[in-house]
């Protein structure tokens, strides 16, 4: 199966501040799509986070996308809106050593969104698709398929707007 995972545009918000699954508005979603439209093959069907930034996005690609929720980005719980700096030193700490399942308090852990967008994978029946998501998804998902440790997940870094196109053993 073959995949275009793409990120959604840069959302409007202030610098440093934990957006996760806050629903914010994209800057320049016309102009992202324009610049994606020649590189995705016609006629795909395009599944999204319910997220506006990905949804407009979507929308734009496609007359009728498909949303789906297993494809928002990590739910950061307590520390959504709040600026990172804020956020308790131990809190930031004991994520950073247990990087896959450690939760923020009354979020999810990386762990759980990478089993809920695996979930999503494994029920899509097209041979190739556009998932229009964020990069927390489109990081786990490469993570599993490239096998890397959770260590190591962080040096996956996504450009906005950007593409991302693999081909999934089924």
């Amino acid at each position: 199966m073959i995949l275009h995972l793409v990120r959604h545009p840069r959302p409007r918000v202030e610098a440093g501040i934990c957006y996760g699954q806050l629903d914010l508005v994209a800057e320049n979603v016309e102009a992202a799509a324009d610049a994606l439209r020649p590189r995705l093959p016609p006629g795909l069907p395009v599944w999204s986070s319910p997220l506006q930034r990905c949804r407009h996005l979507a929308e734009a690609l496609h007359p009728a996308p498909r949303l789906d929720a297993r494809l928002a980005e990590m739910n950061f719980g307590a520390w959504e809106g709040r600026p990172w700096d804020a956020i308790p030193r131990q809190q930031i700490d004991d994520w950073a050593s247990d990087v896959a399942h450690y939760a923020p308090p009354g979020g999810e852990s990386p762990q759980a969104l990478q089993d809920r967008a695996l979930d999503f994978v494994a029920s899509l029946s097209e041979p190739e698709a556009v998932l229009v998501t964020h990069a927390g998804v489109i990081r786990v998902l490469l993570a599993y398929w490239r096998n890397l440790p959770p260590e190591r997940w962080s040096e996956l870094v996504f450009d906005y707007g950007s593409l991302t196109t693999v081909d999934v053993p089924r």
